[in-house]
């Protein structure tokens, strides 16, 4: 039974990744589209780090800024819900969704930006570089740290 679980997850995150590549490669509409199906079948109560990450990325397909931001916010709210257990946030197994820390609040920072509400955007701001020493120096953690530091100077100059 764990093992049939432990696949189904895995096809969830390779469907995840697949919508992921679309979304990047510039086919917003259709990277939306299987977004918003996964979404209807993992449901509010589906696996934590699937609507997590799903969210995250749904956010990435909206045209309009405010519902760019609802999308932010419910990847948040997922996250800072997961209690204990293997992906937990603040429990003992969470690296997962807490390495998503520093992107979410990144994009909270830039969506409240779009939205012309710069202490918003500063508060998230300061999370997201809290919260970046929980991604490290590779790739990803220098990625989200340039855009940390770009979104610094598009505020400041605001």
């Amino acid at each position: 039974m764990r093992e049939r679980r432990e696949a189904s997850d895995d096809a969830v995150m390779t469907r995840i990744g697949q919508a992921v590549m679309l979304l990047h490669g510039g086919d917003r509409e259709e990277a939306r589209n299987r977004f918003g199906a996964l979404w209807t079948e993992i449901g509010e109560t589906g696996d934590p780090l699937h609507r997590c990450t799903l969210a995250h990325y749904m956010a990435d397909t909206q045209d309009d800024p405010g519902d760019e931001l609802a999308w932010d916010l419910r990847a948040l709210t997922v996250a800072d819900g997961i209690g204990g257990g293997e992906r937990s946030v603040r429990g003992g197994g969470g690296p997962a969704v807490r390495a998503f820390y520093p992107a979410l609040h990144l994009n909270l920072a830039a969506d409240y930006m779009k939205l012309q509400r710069p202490d918003a955007a500063r508060l998230h701001l300061d999370r997201a570089r809290e919260a970046a020493d929980a991604v490290g120096e590779c790739g990803y953690g220098q990625g989200v740290r340039a855009g940390i530091d770009r979104l610094e100077r598009r505020l400041r100059e605001g």
